[in-house]
């Protein structure tokens, strides 16, 4: 039975969504999504590769010496609104009253102990200065400042941070001047995503922010290359309608707006993956808006983002060797016994217990076939307790084992054995990759044809205080990514200085 009206198919139509893939997407609420199965964890030696000084430097040279002649690209993520970062200041708005309560009785309720580390280490901040000398009335007391800076900071009235993209809020202060992620991830792009004298970024967006995005480049794009002795290629990208999934009922029926329009919801960082795939470059370098630090600490970024850059040439040069071997050249068991060890040792590739049985045109085939993937080099870091994926041995509906980024929502933790594997990992994914995207012969692949489609995500969400189901697309660097060759190397934890909350600010990392 169709559960479209002609109504809805004008709809799907406008949002480029067919009605079959409508109609897949209700499937799989149906379905339900299937955990993935750890295998082990990837730890070091065994999924994860550590390299020595000595090592480190021979692959920054490598990079360094072939760059050159490849088109670099830094693909950053930066659609999301400030809002979450906010969300403990945007309670206390709300549930704060400075003329009925001491603020020392507030921040020391325990529930609040995120507005304790704000207020106190309120000074520290690099909006400071703006907010605090925009405010029109003096406070009476310490609660009505706190409140008066916050309101300043966060709503319409004043400087209106909640609206803002996190890209572009004060991240860094250099004396009496601060700087965005926006800026810090053009000064990484200009020190080590260059294609001679050019540095290419590229980052997607909300639509409600390209005015803002715009400004920020006019005023600092030009000063920063000038400085680098570059020049910029910045462009930029929306997360598309079509990427857009429906929503459906807890009976799994399409979820209906009280005008009876179907609804839809953002298909999460997975949608980028299109995105992702009109990039045009040899090298894609993915990394998050509001992982940046500020210029004291740019020197080892780059270090580890040169390192990994030639850790993938390396690799990707030997493997575009080899597939050029079977395609051109007279093939015997010799070669595909090289071939093969190189793919198991090199790209962590597995293969099935039947293949060494497989005729030479059938391993040929096979062998091809794994050659001609993307391919990733991620960093990874050592978990010191961050929320998120991390890196693991997996097997496929059809045992097919892989080495993956997994979320902890991608696993069944009431399992107890899955559980124990889940908790062995010693690292964590900061989302510092380095892509190849072409195969041997120049001809760009199709990223879109090594997704696993099982890999989304099925989350309880509401609207308008009713229930619903939502479907986020496989993960950008999860399910997205599931059936590309993958690297795991490891990088010191100094690279990874996320901010989620507005309290991160206050860690050494940000600080001047």
């Amino acid at each position: 039975m169709n559960p479209f009206s002609e109504e809805d198919k004008l709809l799907l139509s406008k949002k480029g969504i067919s009605p079959e893939k409508a109609t897949q997407q209700i499937q799989t609420f149906q379905e339900g999504i299937p955990y993935v199965a750890l295998v082990k964890a990837a730890v070091v030696g065994d999924g994860i590769i550590r390299l020595s000084s000595e090592q480190q430097e021979q692959l920054r040279k490598h990079y360094q010496e072939h760059s050159r002649n490849l088109r670099a690209l830094k693909f950053i993520p930066a659609s999301g609104a400030a809002s979450r970062m906010f969300k403990d200041l945007f309670g206390f708005l709300q549930g704060f009253n400075p003329k009925v309560t001491r603020l020392d009785e507030y921040v020391n309720l325990p529930q609040y102990k995120g507005i304790k580390t704000f207020y106190e280490g309120l000074q520290r901040f690099p909006f400071y200065d703006e907010i605090s000398g925009s405010l029109s009335a003096t406070p009476q007391t310490q609660g009505e400042m706190l409140y008066a800076f916050v309101s300043e900071m966060l709503t319409e009235r004043g400087k209106n941070y909640g609206f803002y993209p996190k890209g572009l809020l004060p991240f860094h202060r250099y004396g009496n001047r601060t700087a965005t992620p926006f800026v810090e991830h053009l000064k990484e792009g200009a020190a080590y995503g260059r294609s001679g004298s050019v540095s290419r970024l590229h980052f997607t967006i909300s639509p409600q922010h390209w005015d803002l995005f715009q400004a920020e480049e006019k005023s600092f794009a030009g000063r920063i290359a000038a400085a680098a002795g570059c020049d910029f290629e910045i462009t930029y990208s929306y997360q598309k309608e079509s990427t857009d999934t429906l929503a459906v009922t807890p009976e799994n029926e399409p979820f209906r707006e009280e005008n009876g329009q179907l609804l839809f919801r953002p298909g999460g960082h997975g949608a980028l993956l299109e995105n992702l795939n009109e990039q045009e470059a040899d090298l894609l370098f993915i990394k998050n808006i509001d992982n940046v630090v500020p210029d004291r600490s740019l020197e080892e970024i780059v270090a580890w983002k040169e390192v990994l850059a030639g850790y993938l040439l390396k690799v990707q040069s030997k493997a575009f060797s080899f597939h050029r071997m079977l395609v051109d050249g007279t093939v015997d068991h010799d070669l595909l016994k090289r071939v093969h060890a190189f793919l198991e040792t090199g790209l962590n590739v597995r293969f099935p217990d039947a293949f060494p049985g497989y005729s030479l045109e059938e391993q040929m085939a096979v062998l091809i076939d794994k050659l001609s993937r993307p391919i990733r080099v991620c960093g990874m870091v050592r978990n010191e307790g961050d929320p998120g994926g991390g890196p693991f041995w997996i097997t496929d509906a059809m045992g097919n084992e892989s080495l993956q980024i997994v979320e902890s929502a991608q696993v069944d933790l009431e399992d107890e054995a899955q559980l124990l594997i889940f908790e062995k990992a010693t690292h964590f994914n900061p989302v510092d990759l380095v892509c190849g995207v072409r195969d041997a012969f120049g001809k760009k692949l199709d990223l879109l044809q090594y997704v696993n489609s099982k890999q989304g995500f099925i989350a309880s969400k509401t609207f308008e205080g009713r229930e619903l189901k939502a479907l986020e697309l496989p993960g950008l660097w999860n399910g997205g990514m599931a059936y590309w060759n993958t690297v795991f190397v490891e990088v010191p934890g100094s690279t990874f200085n996320p901010v989620k909350t507005v309290n991160d600010l206050l860690k050494a990392a940000h600080q001047p």
